[in-house]
């Protein structure tokens, strides 16, 4: 894997480049409005959220790349570790610009506690995209149980103090329950 560690980061970098271009030629802007770049934002109720490099959803996207890397193992296990990354960054670059249209930032304002949801900035989502590839190279290189130790955790850990994470995102998105809806806002 090392000889594919450059090739492969080449791939990333460009992915992320070629995504974040389309996300500003969208209308997004690069930083958050507030004028500065911050490592980690960890106020989820905020217009900073998703517009600095790290925040509360980082680590679903970790989650991303080790689910990417079991899914197209599985389903392309001949396949060299960057043709898998490769497709593992088709699938989170389409997700990076599907998130930052008007029909997937409404559905967030409408089915979720997001209300005040408007988009990632550009750095934010190449941030996203960044941490799937670490989550990619984190379950290429861990046995399966720390890969399932890792997802358990931080689903574990978002849950518990945003009242979040990449479970019940997708829950709330696909099949919204007031219920849920209702104990995120901390009832």
């Amino acid at each position: 894997m090392n000889r594919t560690l450059p090739k492969s980061l080449g791939v990333a970098a460009a992915a992320i480049a070629v995504t974040a271009v389309i996300l500003h030629l969208m209308g997004r802007i690069w930083i958050c409005k507030c004028g500065y770049v911050k490592l980690w934002h960890g106020v989820v109720v905020s217009s900073e959220n998703s517009q600095h490099l790290s925040d509360w959803y980082t680590p679903s996207h970790v989650i991303h790349g080790i689910l990417f890397y079991a899914l197209f193992t599985w389903l392309f296990p001949k396949a060299s570790i960057v043709t898998r990354l490769a497709l593992a960054l088709v699938v989170e670059c389409a997700w990076e610009i599907l998130e930052n249209t008007d029909l997937i930032i409404n559905r967030y304002r409408e089915a979720t506690i997001s209300l005040d949801y408007y988009g990632d900035s550009v750095i934010n989502s190449s941030a996203d995209i960044a941490a799937m590839v670490l989550g990619f190279f984190l379950a290429a290189r861990l046995p399966v149980w720390a890969s399932v130790a890792i997802i358990v955790f931080f689903e574990a850990l978002t849950a518990y103090l945003i009242r979040d994470g990449l479970a019940l995102n997708i829950l709330m998105l696909v099949w919204p329950l007031e219920a849920v809806k209702t104990w995120q806002a901390g009832g």
